[in-house]
């Protein structure tokens, strides 16, 4: 078993990411700020004796550094980021430092320090607004905010070292990631974690256009067994992957199938389309499959099955 790295612990990817670590029998270092993590989303975690957990912000110079020349990790899991596109467009000197300066540190700490394997939770918000369905790898990246343009720079920053230094790098390209421990209150989360407040709390949902918009919704279970994949699968070859389902499933089916799970759920009101908003996305799986051995057999009946049962009622 391994000693893994991993920074933005405590957030939603980040400790379903550690707890299967854990389950799978590595140690593991856990790393977050608390900027948007939770110390609850560690409670299993913080009772393991093969995990620790270390405060500190990864884009503060040095402190990745020292910690990584303490501990010699076999891999690094890069979570920790600026995780909004809208907060990104608003505070783009801030998406910089979190989502691109902070990668640097973790390139060259892993340059330093020998780290065979860096794993990168890059984003289908690469691909910007692409109509070629399924989105395959190979898509041209046309990123249309600084989020996107700082996953797509990260990437390349990453792939660079690893290819001149010698260590192997795997980016994650996440579609619609959902489940436990995303945060409902946050106005830039994910539109299943905001569905699941609302009819929690008997509150009609809201969509915009007539519902039959489509994504590809990943369950973050499935989503956390792809990381540990990508952080311990021998012989991996650098390259990157869509973490995705190659299922499209439209809100209007989201919204069905919460109303069989919280029945006398109010009916969804339609509001005008917004301006900007993709109509279609779908991610191609095949990468995944052949490089990582990756499936994600979550359905989405079952991911938000999970969810109701887990929330607060």
């Amino acid at each position: 078993m391994a000693k893994i790295l991993v920074t933005g612990a405590a957030g939603f990817i980040g400790s379903h990411t550690v707890d299967h670590l854990l389950a799978a029998g590595h140690a593991v270092v856990g790393v977050d700020n608390f900027r948007t993590g939770r110390r609850e989303n560690l409670a299993v975690a913080l009772r393991a004796p093969a995990f620790s957990l270390h405060e500190f912000d990864v884009a503060q110079l040095d402190a990745l550094d020292r910690l990584v020349a303490k501990e010699r990790p076999a891999a690094i899991i890069h979570l920790a980021a600026l995780v909004s596109v809208q907060e990104s467009i608003a505070d783009p000197e801030l998406n910089f430092r979190l989502n691109v300066q902070a990668t640097q540190f973790v390139a060259e700490a892993a340059r330093r320090h020998g780290v065979a394997r860096v794993v990168f939770a890059s984003s289908a918000a690469i691909y910007g607004d692409t109509t070629d369905l399924p989105i395959r790898e190979t898509a041209a990246k046309m990123p249309i905010s600084p989020y996107g343009a700082a996953k797509l720079a990260s990437e390349a920053l990453l792939l660079g070292h690893g290819t001149a230094y010698g260590f192997t790098v795997r980016c994650q390209r996440y579609f619609n990631v959902f489940g436990p421990r995303q945060d409902p209150a946050s106005p830039y989360t994910g539109v299943i974690s905001i569905f699941e407040r609302r009819y929690r709390e008997g509150q009609a949902v809201t969509i915009f256009g007539d519902g039959g918009q489509t994504r590809d919704f990943i369950a973050v279970r499935d989503v956390a067994r792809a990381n540990v994949l990508a952080a311990t699968h021998p012989g991996l070859a650098p390259g990157a992957a869509n973490i995705c389902t190659g299922r499209a499933t439209s809100l209007l089916e989201i919204a069905a199938i919460f109303a069989q799970l919280r029945p006398g759920a109010p009916a969804p009101v339609l509001a005008p389309m917004r301006p900007g908003d993709i109509r279609h996305s779908l991610g191609a799986r095949a990468v995944a499959a052949a490089e990582l051995g990756f499936t994600a057999p979550t359905s989405v009946a079952d991911g938000l099955a999970e969810l109701v049962a887990t929330s607060r009622t």
